[in-house]
């Protein structure tokens, strides 16, 4: 592969391939932007090439499976491993101001970086330009009682908020550190996580929320 690498992540529910359509506008997104020379290879065709059919799902699959695809611009591979989310209780507020995410690229050092930072905690939540963003592998939404919200600006657009935005079942908002005392919990989400499938209470997020 190239010095370059994507990536994406898919869910697969017992053969069924989730949210495919999302995936694709994503990965037809950076292939245009980084490789706008390159094969103009689909998404679907990569899968479908590894065995992994969507009009005819096998049942090899029961369960909930992880699709991992690593691209560049003319070579890709895929691997399928069994999906069974780790546990995040508590989350620290990290401060990152030059961090950039904005294409799943498979080098994610910055993140990690990050991530070093969590002290006790299982997760941190990246605070750019102070505002909350991301954890370290997920978007974020939060629930004031009422109603999600998830950060305006993420590192990262993911595919299950851009399809919870699209249902109006999550709203956009800015949310600052001071803002958490507003809402009782976050949920991770990303094409693994569905909405309030892992949450946090807001108490156990740490780090200053009165700056």
């Amino acid at each position: 592969m190239s010095q370059l690498q994507l990536i994406e992540t898919l869910r697969m529910e017992d053969g069924q391939i989730e949210r495919l359509s999302y995936h694709e506008a994503r990965y037809e997104n950076a292939m245009s932007h980084f490789f706008p020379d390159g094969s103009r290879r689909r998404l679907i065709d990569i899968l479908h090439r590894h065995g992994l059919s969507v009009h005819n799902p096998t049942l090899d699959y029961p369960g909930t499976w992880k699709i991992h695809v690593d691209y560049d611009a003319g070579t890709d591979a895929v691997e399928v491993t069994s999906y069974h989310p780790k546990p995040v209780s508590s989350l620290q507020l990290v401060t990152d101001n030059d961090i950039d995410y904005s294409y799943k690229y498979a080098d994610r050092h910055e993140l990690y970086r990050c991530l070093e930072e969590r002290r006790d905690c299982d997760d941190v939540i990246i605070v750019k330009d102070g505002l909350l963003t991301d954890t370290s592998y997920s978007n974020i939404a939060l629930f004031d009682g009422s109603s999600w919200f998830t950060p305006r600006t993420p590192l990262l657009k993911g595919t299950m908020r851009a399809y919870l935005l699209d249902k109006r079942i999550i709203k956009t908002a800015d949310i600052r550190p001071t803002d958490l005392a507003s809402f009782k919990k976050v949920c991770l989400i990303n094409a693994m996580l569905s909405l309030d499938q892992l949450t946090v209470p807001i108490n156990n997020i740490k780090g200053c929320l009165m700056d």
